[in-house]
């Protein structure tokens, strides 16, 4: 998702879509697991920032929901875009760290999947705030925990996330742009933060 390296993600955008089937699984445990304890039917319509490919498009779009799916790699959603379970999602070219095409409360949800670990502060921020600005009800923030595993660490590392920072500051960071921040441990090393944007102004 980040806008400086978008390329980095066109590149590996085919490694992301052996993984699809794979991903559209843990996303179906996770969203239909006790302890998410989130009811996706009271609303209408949602974001999936970051999409990548679309696995957590796909399940999400068989919750019912309307989902539009949004990333800066051209790849990635080419990809999304040919899988048969995401014929019915809108995917669209954009990204979080700068204003997206969308009006204000335009989703009753926003979701973010593994992403904001990967940012550094200031682009966290910017990303929290463009979620809140587009979002009627509900921020998720579905990322890692502090058990995170020792070759996920690798991996990170490698990428150049600023997963460290992310543990350590993440919640003040989310405090700062919600109205309330809700965690919930959904497995032994991922977590959802479910925030509560500020009211629209009048």
């Amino acid at each position: 998702m980040n806008k400086k390296r978008p390329s980095v993600f066109n590149w590996i955008a085919p490694i992301y879509g052996l993984f699809y089937n794979y991903q559209i699984r843990h996303y179906k445990e996770i969203l239909d697991g006790a302890l998410f304890e989130f009811d996706f039917s009271k609303y209408k319509n949602i974001i999936d920032v970051g999409c990548g490919t679309g696995a957590l498009c796909s399940v999400l779009n068989q919750k019912g929901l309307r989902v539009t799916g949004a990333d800066p790699a051209q790849k990635m959603l080419q990809i999304a875009a040919k899988k048969q379970s995401n014929k019915d999602i809108e995917f669209v070219q954009t990204s979080a760290l700068e204003r997206m095409p969308f009006e204000n409360k335009s989703f009753d949800i926003s979701i973010a999947a593994f992403v904001v670990h990967g940012l550094k502060e200031d682009d966290r921020k910017t990303m929290y705030a463009e979620m809140s600005r587009i979002t009627k009800y509900f921020v998720i923030i579905y990322d890692y925990n502090e058990k995170r595993s020792l070759l996920v660490n690798i991996a990170e590392w490698l990428e150049g996330g600023d997963y460290f920072n992310f543990i350590k500051k993440s919640q003040n960071e989310m405090k700062e742009v919600f109205d309330e921040v809700r965690i919930v441990n959904v497995s032994s090393r991922a977590a959802c933060n479910i925030c509560r944007p500020f009211a629209e102004k009048k």
